[in-house]
């Protein structure tokens, strides 16, 4: 379905308080279709409230949710994950002793909901073994596919989340953190797959890795105590003063280093 707005989502002034607390204030966002949005910002500046939020599982104070034109604020979670708005999870480490194959064949599941009665027909479990296999070709996770999950690099376990996310065929992929706690080599590995996975899709990224964003982000949203401090591609937020300043010291030197 084709969608006339470049905006694929769109918030309107989205406010979080949590007792008092304004963890999102007054956030507008707008993420082009088909383009990897990244948000970014210090330690406890919203970001993961931010996708809690579009993601539903948090409900707003105050503010408004639009994906492709439609007001999606009142949404549950699996009304949104159907209608194509879907969060990478670590749900490799759910089934831990599961293949590869079968923890994609599993989330597959979970998010079609009982429209798939899998216990019934050996032919549905095919269908879902194809799109499965189709995901795991994608993220290069094909010869790991009966390998059990345990056994799975860092890298190589976040890769499967990418995957099981992918085999659902959303429009809009949301990703907290994919590179949190990888060596080098996984890092470009996963920026690598990000790039791969945006083609056709849109992304919207958490995450503190500078060179990942100034690498693949067309779009930054700089976020601080919760409000936008600044927002362009990486040459323009990296030289905005207030983004300096709140990157200061290391990530500072990070930042000037591009």
């Amino acid at each position: 379905m084709e969608h006339s707005s470049e905006y694929v989502i769109e918030t309107r002034g989205l406010t979080k308080e949590f007792l008092g607390f304004v963890a999102v204030n007054d956030v507008n966002l707008k993420v082009k279709r088909n383009t990897i949005h990244a948000i970014i910002g210090p330690n406890g500046a919203g970001k993961s409230t931010c996708f809690n939020l579009i993601t539903k599982f948090h409900p707003p104070t105050r503010g408004h949710i639009i994906f492709n034109g439609t007001d999606i604020t009142k949404h549950s979670p699996s009304q949104i994950a159907r209608e194509g708005v879907v969060r990478s999870f670590q749900i490799s480490a759910v089934f831990p002793h599961m293949s590869v194959l079968e923890n994609v064949r599993i989330g597959i599941q979970r998010r079609l909901g009982t429209s798939f009665h899998f216990w019934k027909s050996d032919k549905t479990l095919n269908i879902l073994n194809d799109r499965a296999l189709d995901a795991l070709e994608q993220v290069g996770l094909t010869e790991f596919a009966s390998e059990e999950a345990v056994n799975l690099p860092y890298g190589r376990k976040r890769a499967l989340e990418i995957a099981t996310t992918l085999a659902i065929n959303p429009e809009v992929m949301l990703l907290d953190e994919p590179t949190q706690g990888m060596g080098h080599e996984d890092v470009e590995r996963v920026t690598e797959l990000i790039k791969k996975v945006s083609a056709g899709r849109t992304i919207i990224m958490v995450e503190h890795n500078m060179n990942v964003v100034a690498n693949i982000a067309d779009t930054i949203s700089v976020l601080q105590r919760g409000e936008v401090i600044a927002e362009g591609d990486y040459q323009t937020v990296s030289k905005n003063p207030q983004v300096m300043e709140a990157y200061m010291g290391s990530a500072d030197a990070e930042l000037a280093g591009h």
